[in-house]
């Protein structure tokens, strides 16, 4: 079997291309970088938001899976779905279960924010469970039935760490450094569901070729939930035991992505939600499944990555804002640019005008 996983170097798609790779199958990866192949797997260097990019790698070889982990804006994937599905015998999309409105246990049939949200300012952006949703309903009214939608939620793995609105680059970097964690209660105060990368890859492997997955959508989730509270405490006990004290939080009442025009929406109608999931059905569609409990799994993935950090970029404007409420100061030599420089101390310094001058100027420059 010839299986295309398109973006599959990130936390989910990692796990997935070596399991499949393991039972035999010849597995196509893309990525924007120059990987070197292994046994089963080879890396396909390419823009797959350049649909002849696409359009070359489907005339050259068939696939009888496509696996795709993009993120499209819905104008792109209008042009490009009919294209993954008249050239593959079952095509998976990746969506999220940040498509749900809020509801107190989530199954696949809960209503959606699309369906249902009345805030007509948030219904006219393609933000990021607007579109996966609309995204989803051109797959669905397609009449074709040879595609899967697999709503994940908050996913962790070694190289991938969250924290409410924050990733590791953002907080596990930041204590490493030296600085306190800042953390927005009006987040931190709610329950969520966090769900090991590998469990999410092993159930989209069992769902290859599975006629009970044809046409059909899956969460794929843990059913325990945990709190944000006690997903902070996980983190900073394993930090504790490698640095030899404990890092200092600092604790804030609103999250500062509220002052941002997209990004607000995460917070809005996700993070400031309450998340837990019923499984039920993907359990049954795949033979059951265990899931790793989230305390389990969070220590052992921090352990493994402060094994060997490596962080993927520098926020100057997430830095200058933490250090504004920490009363802290980041060293100018940790930013490459002199902009980036410029930015921090903007947002060092006022970084609630700062992010309204910047959606002002953005807002005047879009029209």
């Amino acid at each position: 079997m010839k299986v295309l996983v398109l973006g599959g170097t990130g936390a989910m798609g990692t796990h997935l291309v070596s399991i499949l790779a393991e039972a035999g199958m010849k597995v196509d990866v893309t990525s924007r970088q120059e990987l070197a192949d292994r046994t089963n797997i080879h890396y396909i260097k390419g823009n797959v938001h350049n649909i002849s990019f696409v359009k070359s790698l489907l005339a050259q070889n068939y696939y009888n899976v496509i696996i795709d982990f993009m993120i499209y804006t819905t104008v792109e994937f209008n042009d490009r779905y009919w294209l993954y599905l008249n050239n593959t015998d079952q095509y998976f999309y990746l969506s999220t279960s940040r498509v749900y409105a809020d509801a107190a246990l989530i199954t696949e049939e809960s209503p959606r924010l699309l369906d249902v949200t009345t805030d007509k300012k948030y219904l006219a952006t393609d933000e990021y469970a607007l579109c996966k949703a609309r995204q989803e309903d051109l797959l669905r009214n397609s009449c074709k039935s040879n595609f899967t939608i697999i709503r994940p939620y908050k996913t962790y793995s070694e190289i991938r760490l969250q924290l409410g609105a924050l990733d590791k680059e953002t907080f596990i970097q930041r204590i490493l450094q030296g600085h306190s964690a800042v953390i927005p209660m009006d987040v931190m105060s709610h329950t969520t569901t966090l769900t090991y990368a590998r469990d999410v890859a092993i159930c989209i492997a069992k769902l290859i070729g599975n006629k009970k997955a044809m046409g059909d959508t899956f969460n794929i989730v843990t059913s325990k939930n945990i709190k944000w509270m006690d997903v902070l405490d996980i983190y900073l006990n394993v930090l504790e035991n490698k640095m030899g004290y404990r890092p200092n939080v600092v604790e804030i009442d609103r999250c500062p992505q509220l002052d941002v025009n997209i990004a607000q929406y995460q917070i809005l109608y996700d993070l400031h939600y309450n998340r837990q999931f019923d499984n039920t059905k993907i359990k049954e569609a795949v033979g059951g499944y265990e899931f790793i409990h989230p305390k389990e799994g969070l220590a052992k993935c921090i352990t493994s990555f402060l094994d060997n950090p490596k962080f993927n970029y520098l926020d100057c404007r997430a830095e200058g804002i933490h250090d504004h409420y920490s009363h802290e100061f980041m060293s100018l030599s940790q930013f490459a640019t002199n902009s980036q420089r410029l930015h921090y101390f903007m947002y060092r310094f006022c970084p609630v005008s700062v992010g309204k001058i910047a959606l002002f100027c953005k807002q005047m420059k879009h029209k």
